[in-house]
């Protein structure tokens, strides 16, 4: 994974749920990918509206909180594995973020934020001159 951006708690194979004297809590998974222009986090939300969600930069960490409502208030569940309740996650962001350029989309339960890179660290190929 890239050096510019480290998420703020470690991950298990389960996604945690937490009980609270609030309600419940759990913290959704991500995934993160990079290319040339940008570092993209993926995190699975089903169940979230955007008026339910907030993403939110302050220097230098990005936070991702909001809250996913019961989808099934009327039958009771044998097993279930969605995160319903509070979420919250942060990630560390490092200078090589263009911060003023971020942005963040919802569709299909997936939260979409893109962080472009400052061009002082995109890799250019250097033109090589002859005598």
């Amino acid at each position: 994974m890239s050096t510019t951006l480290t998420p703020e708690e470690t991950r298990s194979d389960v996604t945690p749920v937490e009980r609270t004297s609030g309600g419940t809590t759990y913290s959704p998974r991500f995934d993160i990918w990079e290319d040339n222009d940008e570092t993209i986090l993926y995190g699975d939300l089903p169940g979230v509206t955007p008026e339910d969600l907030e993403v939110r930069f302050e220097n230098p960490v990005l936070t991702i909180h909001g809250k996913v409502s019961s989808r099934h208030n009327d039958i009771k569940l044998l097993h279930g594995e969605y995160g319903i309740g509070d979420f919250h996650r942060t990630f560390t962001i490092g200078e090589a973020i263009d911060t003023e350029r971020i942005s963040a989309e919802l569709k299909n339960g997936v939260v979409t934020v893109h962080l472009p890179k400052s061009e002082k660290v995109k890799p250019r190929r250097i033109e090589v001159t002859c005598c």
